[in-house]
């Protein structure tokens, strides 16, 4: 069974609501989002957003800033975007660094790093297509810490990546930042379910 593609208005718990069953939410979520996670070298990490992931946040963001009905247009153009719409993956990638001196001088050298991100599957990439809601690099070279990008499969790549036969590698080629990593058999399984 495939997830919905997008979140309405109606799938969204009034805050009261929401409150009550924030901790198990929140648990659940957590137990969820183990297998959508992948990192990839000394600093970044993939999460991969599904439709379940954004319903979450959604929650989150209207239970934090308690901004009401009126907030909730705004979350929903924010989130909707980044729910995989059934031939593609879409990931957030943050780069974690705990020193903020490391940090600026690490995001300082990955401009553009959101244009070398891939998925590869035996010898077919897939390049990854950054959101265009705002710029994600600035003109003096330093990348934003929370990228967010998608990768468009065509119908051979589905069948590849949930065929199994094939290593499924998810990597950055850019000149600063040159890692990749082996996408784990339980990643992979869940991830194949974001295909319609």
């Amino acid at each position: 069974m495939t997830s919905p593609r997008m979140i309405e208005t109606a799938a969204i718990l009034p805050p009261a609501e929401y409150a009550k069953v924030r901790a198990e939410r929140r648990r659940q979520m957590a137990e969820l989002k183990k297998n959508r996670r992948l990192e990839v070298g000394p600093f970044a990490t993939f999460y991969f957003e599904s439709y379940e992931t954004m319903l979450h946040q959604v929650h989150e963001m209207l239970f934090i800033e308690k901004g009401g009905p009126a907030q909730i247009p705004d979350e929903l153009a924010a989130y909707n975007p980044l729910i995989p719409q059934g031939s593609e993956l879409v990931a957030t990638i943050m780069f974690e660094i705990d020193d903020p001196l490391r940090r600026a001088r690490v995001l300082g050298s990955l401009g553009g790093i959101e244009d070398h991100a891939f998925i590869r599957i035996g010898a077919d990439t897939i390049r990854s297509v950054p959101e265009d809601d705002q710029e994600r690099s600035r003109e003096d070279g330093k990348a934003s810490a929370v990228q967010f990008v998608r990768f468009a499969f065509t119908p051979s790549q589905i069948a590849a990546f949930r065929g199994g036969a094939a290593d499924v590698v998810v990597g950055f080629d850019h000149a600063n930042y040159g890692h990749m990593a082996l996408m784990p058999r339980a990643v992979r399984e869940t991830l194949a379910r974001d295909f319609a």
